[in-house]
């Protein structure tokens, strides 16, 4: 049965669009409906409350901007008193028909969808991405930094259901006040929305409001504001219990045996996180006995440099507002603040005994403190650590100052790290970002002062994707600087670096969108004597087509300052010297909508003293919405002929990923890394009773590859960890 569209049986809403479109074009702020009646949350909006609701004015901004979109669509946002309601009309008249690639919930796959982008506190710099696709899979982010930084793994409290009809599909969402928190005065609240429909198959994109191509549609600051009047941010109480059951196992080698044996404990264990609203705009989360066992596993990496390798955090209790916590420090500087240093160690989880984070905003301040405690462990002692976070809007809409405080104590250890920092919009799209930070703790070098005890970054960045974008940066690091709950990849230097890249939109190819030339320098001196430690300089070629694929082609120069020999691989060394060598690399993109589909990464050059050759792969096929088949591999081919030495160095991670229906999915990732000479599999299954209410099934299991190499005695078991767990949790409001 076709679903009625509100600009077929509502004449009313046909003439209050026409009022209201110069209001969407960001000439002043929109006023949101409130519904006049009910909603039944089913995917097909077909109630009369709907239709009294204006259809916002769309723009086509994918693949030319402000042309003429080949598919009807509808986008309409509405609320209640404890809600925000969208509801889409997506006709397809295309012989390709409606593409639904997954059901995975939290993988979007190149899918048909509607995005809503939500800055709750019209800050022009953080929003919320709500996401949902023809099949009713959910995908939701936190964006940051105006739009430059994302984080996936956030998963907030809304709902949304979609049908499909032969004129097209059809979605609802809502979400409510609690998730998205606002500030309201006088009963009015005014945030940041853009609303977006995606027509993968061709890559089209409509948008409201009508954003220019030199913006991402993601961007808050490019973001419509909207006012909803008479509305009061609600404050419910989250209290989410767990249980916990299962095996664990890894060998242990006794006193003067020959053998190893397995070491197994039977896991029993329970714990609660509270959320609980302080004000409509400030949250306080706790934390005891906390376990993130349902957590997916890391990607293995190679690291073929001499620095540490950044993993990304996925534990749900730190990712609320955690963009509130970013202190970065460029792109060889490290942060200051890094969530991994707490609760594990090497990636291997140590007990965390509980803890308390407090985000939101206070008046004009963003805040943010954290403080978590750990137990004694055999990887590690128990620790203490806080971390005090505030920023506030300072001259115009789209510039902050901040200030960060980390603290990290032990029984017989402690570390401060404290810094300050700005981001200023100068004029046009022209940023300025400075940040100074400083430690202290019982790891004092003799004679170091101040300056070694910090750390500086300073940029100038035009921030656009049409036209002329440029980056000038530099970040200086004493050799004592060393922030314990943060992550650094080195120390003691100083960077000079440029990038650059010029825009060229191509509206009248029938293959391209824009094409871009680009360059870069960067430059890394030791401070202890000025020597160039590394460099890379080098251009490229990149392009992206209207169908949404693309690729680049770029010669790179290299040269390294060696003081210390280092491995690769586990197998070729790295001499001490002065090195300078360079590579070809080319990568392609396939249109991400395609069912079967790859990516492409391959280059090869000289590399130190010898040779480099590397490719890697990463193709997903969906095979139907219940089942996705991915794999990734990457294979280094190092030679140091001078020398005799050489390295194979082989990274394969296999992933299938099933979903049932919207509630019940499993994913099982297997991982190789001839590095570590480790086979890991990970397998959990997952069945979704209500939004913050699970029962997971989680399996972990570690094999030793090397353990038939005749050198290591006693012989190694096969089995280097295995884990089972069952783990319920349930949201409720008491």
């Amino acid at each position: 049965m076709p679903i009625p569209s509100p600009l077929r049986t509502g004449s009313f809403a046909l003439a209050l669009a026409v009022v209201l479109a110069p209001r969407a074009a960001g000439q002043a702020p929109l006023e949101l409906q409130r519904l006049s009646g009910p909603i039944v949350l089913d995917g097909a909006p077909n109630e009369p409350a709907w239709q009294a609701v204006a259809p916002l004015p769309l723009t086509l901004h994918l693949p030319v901007f402000r042309g003429e979109p080949t598919q009807r669509t509808e986008i309409r946002v509405a609320y209640d008193d404890e809600n925000l309601y969208v509801a889409g009309w997506f006709y397809d008249s295309g012989s390709g028909g409606v593409q639904v690639n997954s059901l995975y919930r939290d993988r979007w796959n190149g899918d048909d969808a509607l995005a809503v982008f939500i800055d709750a506190f019209n800050d022009n710099r953080n929003a919320k991405w709500f996401g949902v696709t023809p099949s009713g899979m959910r995908f939701d982010l936190l964006l940051s930094d105006d739009g430059l930084t994302s984080n996936a793994s956030w998963d907030g409290f809304w709902d949304a259901r979609s049908t499909i009809t032969r004129e097209g599909w059809f979605s609802e969402l809502r979400i409510p006040f609690s998730t998205l928190g606002f500030r309201v005065e006088n009963g009015t609240a005014t945030m940041g929305l853009t609303v977006t429909r995606l027509v993968s198959r061709i890559n089209e994109r409509v948008t409201f409001p009508a954003i220019e191509p030199r913006y991402q549609f993601r961007q808050p600051s490019v973001m419509q504001d909207v006012v909803l009047r008479d509305v009061r941010a609600a404050r419910p109480v989250y209290v989410t219990p767990y249980l916990l059951s299962g095996l664990a196992q890894h060998p242990v080698l006794p006193a003067g045996a020959t053998t190893f044996e397995p070491d197994r404990d039977f896991i029993r264990d329970a714990g609660v996180d509270v959320r609980y609203p302080i004000s409509s705009e400030l949250t306080l989360d706790l934390t005891a006995n906390t376990d993130f066992a349902q957590v997916e596993a890391d990607d293995e990496q190679v690291n073929l440099d001499r620095f540490s390798l950044f993993f990304p955090e996925k534990r749900r209790f730190f990712q609320e507002r955690s963009e509130l916590f970013d202190f970065v420090m460029g792109p060889q500087g490290g942060r200051v603040f890094h969530s991994r240093q707490i609760g594990l160690i090497a990636g291997t989880p140590i007990p965390v005994i509980g803890g308390a984070r407090l985000v939101g905003r206070a008046g004009a301040w963003d805040a943010g403190i954290l403080n978590m405690q750990t137990g004694d462990d055999r990887l590690a002692p128990a620790e203490n650590f806080g971390v005090a976070r505030v920023r506030r809007g300072v001259i115009n809409p789209y510039s902050a100052v901040g200030a960060i405080l980390t603290t990290r104590a032990g029984a017989d250890r402690h570390n401060v790290a404290a810094g300050v920092d700005g981001v200023f919009r100068l004029f046009g799209d022209d940023y300025l970002t400075t940040r100074v930070a400083g430690t202290s703790g019982d790891a004092e070098e003799s004679g170091s002062d101040l300056v070694d005890h910090s750390q500086a970054f300073v940029s100038w960045r035009r921030r656009a994707t049409r036209g002329l974008m440029y980056e000038v940066s530099s970040t200086r690091t004493g050799r004592a600087y060393d922030p314990r709950v943060g992550f650094l990849p080195r120390r003691d230097f100083t960077t000079a670096n440029a990038i650059s890249e010029y825009y060229f939109f191509t509206d009248s190819s029938r293959t391209f969108r824009r094409v871009w030339p680009g360059a870069l320098a960067f430059s890394t001196f030791r401070n202890s004597d000025g020597a160039l430690e590394s460099a890379q300089y080098a251009f490229w070629l990149q392009w992206e087509t209207k169908q949404g694929g693309g690729g680049w082609i770029e010669p790179k120069l290299f040269h390294e300052d060696v003081l210390t020999p280092f491995t690769i691989g586990g197998e070729a060394e790295i001499p001490a010297g002065a090195y300078t060598f360079a590579d070809l690399q080319l990568a392609l993109q396939m249109r991400p909508g395609a069912r079967l589909r790859t990516t492409l990464d391959a280059r090869a050059g000289t590399y130190f003293d010898g040779t480099r050759a590397q490719i890697i792969l990463s193709p997903t096929w969906n095979v139907s919405p219940h089942l996705e088949l991915g794999a990734d591999y990457q294979h280094t081919r190092l030679r140091f002929a001078d020398r005799d030495d050489r390295a194979d160095i082989h990274l394969a991670r296999l992933r299938i990923r099933t979903a049932f229906d919207s509630r019940a999915s499993a994913n099982a990732f297997v991982q190789f890394n001839s590095t570590s000479d480790r086979l890991a599999f990970n397998f959990r299954l997952r069945y979704n009773f209500s939004e913050g209410t699970d029962l997971w099934l989680v399996y972990d299991e570690t094999l030793a590859t090397d353990r038939i190499d005749p050198t290591i005695e006693p012989r190694l078991p096969l089995s280097a960890a295995r884990t089972l767990v069952v783990k319920y949790t349930r949201t409720f409001q008491p």
